[in-house]
C-alpha cells in the first residue's frame, strides 16, 4: 500500500470515526497514531521519520520541571508549525478583554448576578463570540484568570486560534460544538467539560447551535485533580473519566488564517494550508474532556455542612499551598442527609472570589433569579447567601433524606478579586435588583435562649 493510499483510508475514516475515539486518563502518558507505523518507537527524534514527518516537542512547562508535573507532546506532523506561523498583523478584538482590565467607571465591589446573555444574530465564531465578564490578576506575569461567556453560531471554516496565554476552561450550557485540535478531535456537549491547553491550535465547528457556555481561562499553572486527602483513593472526579483524543489530522491546501491570543493582544497570521497536521503523537499535554455526569460526590452522613471544596473537580495550584489560583467547584445532583443541619451554602465571606453559572435546573441557596445560563458574582470578602425563602425553607424543612434533583451549577474560584469588564457592566443583562434579595431577612433575636 502506497502512504498516499493509507493517507486516503485515514481521512475517509476520520471523517466518521475518530471524532468519538478517545484514551482515558488524567495527566497519561498517551501514544497515539492515524497512519501505521508513523509514531517512532524507543526514540523521539530519529535522523528521518516516515511519511516524510517532522518531528517536534510541544512542552507545556519548563524543561527542567520536576517529573511529576513536567508535560510535553512530540509530535510527528506533515510540516513544521514553524510553516503554520508568518508575518502578523494585529487585530481588534474588542470583547475579549484580558487581566489587568480595571475601568475606573465601574464598580466591582459588590454582589452581581446576570440573566443569561443572548446572541445579538450577527455571526460569531469561537474567536469573535467570546464575552469577557471579569478578570483578575495579571495575564503578562501569567497569574489569575478571566471568565467569559461564549456565543457561537458559526463554524470557522479555514480558521484557526490558540492561546499563548492560557489553558481553557469549557463549560458548555447549550448547543454543540467540536474542536478539532492539532492532536484530535472532541465533541462537546452540556454536561461535559473541555481543557484546551496553552499553545494548542485548533478550529471550533458547530454541531448544533446556536452555542452557549462558559469558559474560564487560567493564566497560571496548569489545572490539575485536587488532593484527596483523608477521602483516599475515589470519588470527586477520577482520572479514568477524563478522556483525550486520538490522532486525527488535515492534510489541505487551503487558504487559512491563524488567529494568536499574546499577551491579551490578538494577531492574524496567512498561511496556504491547514495547520492541523499532526499525523501521530505521544506525551501527556493535551486537551481532554470530562463528563460532568461522572462526578461522585462526598458530602456529610450525620450533621453539619462541609466547606464546598469537597465539590471540587481541578485546580489550578497558586504557589501557596492549599491557595488556588482557580478552583473549578461543581454543584450536582445529590442526597441530602444530614440530620439537625441547616443544608444549603451557609452565610458567609471569605478570601476567595466566586463567579457562579447555571447549567440547569435549580441552585439550592437561589431557587428564584439564578436561572440556566446566568451567572453571578460574589467577590473577595464580599458576604453572601441564602435568600430568605431559602433560609425559611430549609430551617423549617422537615430533614428526611432529601435527593436534590435536576441542578448542576458550577463555580470558578479564585484568590484574586475579580474585576468586572465594561461588558458586564453596562451590556451583558445585569440584575439590577439582585442585591435586594437578602432585604427581607427579619432580625430574630429577642434574647432568650433555646431554639426557635
Amino acid at each position: 500500500m502506497t502512504a498516499e493510499k493509507a493517507r486516503e483510508i485515514i481521512r475517509a475514516e476520520t471523517s466518521v470515526g475518530t471524532a468519538t475515539r478517545y484514551m482515558p486518563g488524567f495527566g497519561n502518558d498517551f501514544e497515539t497514531e492515524a497512519l501505521p507505523d508513523a509514531l517512532p518507537q524507543g526514540m523521539n527524534s530519529p535522523q528521518k521519520c516516515n511519511y516524510g514527518l517532522y518531528g517536534e516537542q510541544l512542552s507545556g512547562t519548563a524543561f527542567t520541571a520536576p517529573s511529576h508535573q513536567n508535560e510535553r507532546t512530540w509530535c510527528y506532523r506533515i510540516r513544521p508549525s514553524v510553516k503554520h506561523s508568518h508575518r502578523y498583523e494585529k487585530i481588534d478584538m474588542p470583547q475579549w478583554k484580558s487581566a489587568p482590565c480595571i475601568d475606573p467607571d465601574v464598580i466591582s465591589l459588590g454582589q452581581y448576578r446576570w440573566d443569561p446573555i443572548e446572541a445579538s444574530g450577527a455571526p460569531l465564531t469561537w474567536v469573535t463570540g467570546m464575552r469577557t465578564m471579569t478578570t483578575a490578576g495579571d495575564v503578562n506575569t501569567q497569574v489569575g484568570m478571566a471568565s467569559h461567556v461564549y456565543l457561537v453560531t458559526e463554524t470557522m471554516e479555514d480558521d484557526y486560534f490558540f492561546s499563548a496565554d492560557s489553558e481553557l476552561l469549557v463549560v458548555p450550557q447549550e448547543g454543540r460544538l467540536i474542536f478539532h485540535t492539532e492532536l484530535g478531535t472532541i465533541e462537546l456537549e452540556p454536561k461535559e467539560i473541555a481543557i484546551l491547553p496553552r499553545g494548542l491550535l485548533y478550529r471550533v465547528e458547530v454541531a448544533e447551535g446556536p452555542a452557549r457556555g462558559f469558559v474560564c481561562e487560567n493564566y497560571g499553572q496548569k489545572f490539575e485533580l485536587p488532593g484527596r486527602g483523608p477521602i483516599g483513593a475515589n470519588c470527586m472526579a477520577n482520572p479514568r473519566d477524563f478522556k483525550a483524543p486520538v490522532a486525527a489530522f488535515e492534510d489541505r491546501e487551503v487558504p487559512s488564517t491563524v488567529t494568536i491570543k499574546w499577551c491579551g493582544q490578538f494577531h492574524k497570521t496567512h498561511i496556504g494550508h491547514s495547520p492541523l497536521d499532526v499525523v501521530a503523537w505521544h506525551g501527556n499535554y493535551a486537551p481532554m474532556k470530562y463528563d460532568l455526569r461522572t462526578y461522585c460526590p462526598v458530602g456529610a452522613i450525620l450533621f453539619d455542612h462541609p466547606d464546598p471544596s469537597i465539590f471540587t473537580v481541578l485546580t489550578a495550584p497558586s504557589g501557596q499551598p492549599g491557595t488556588a489560583n482557580i478552583d473549578f467547584v461543581l454543584f450536582r445532583e445529590r442526597w441530602m442527609v444530614a440530620e439537625d443541619t441547616f443544608r444549603p451554602p451557609w452565610y458567609h465571606k471569605n478570601i476567595m472570589s466566586e463567579l457562579m453559572g447555571n447549567i440547569y435546573g435549580q441552585y439550592d441557596a437561589k431557587p428564584q433569579g439564578f436561572v440556566p445560563g446566568g451567572m453571578s458574582l460574589h467577590n473577595m470578602m464580599l458576604p453572601h447567601g441564602p435568600d430568605k425563602n431559602a433560609f425559611e425553607g430549609a430551617s423549617n424543612a422537615n430533614l428526611g433524606a432529601e435527593k436534590l434533583d435536576h441542578t448542576m451549577s458550577f463555580m470558578f474560584e479564585t484568590r484574586f478579586p475579580q474585576h468586572l469588564t465594561p461588558f458586564a457592566a453596562n451590556e451583558a443583562p445585569i440584575q439590577d435588583d439582585y442585591i435586594d434579595c437578602w432585604t427581607d431577612i427579619e432580625k430574630k433575636f429577642d434574647g432568650k435562649p433555646g431554639k426557635k
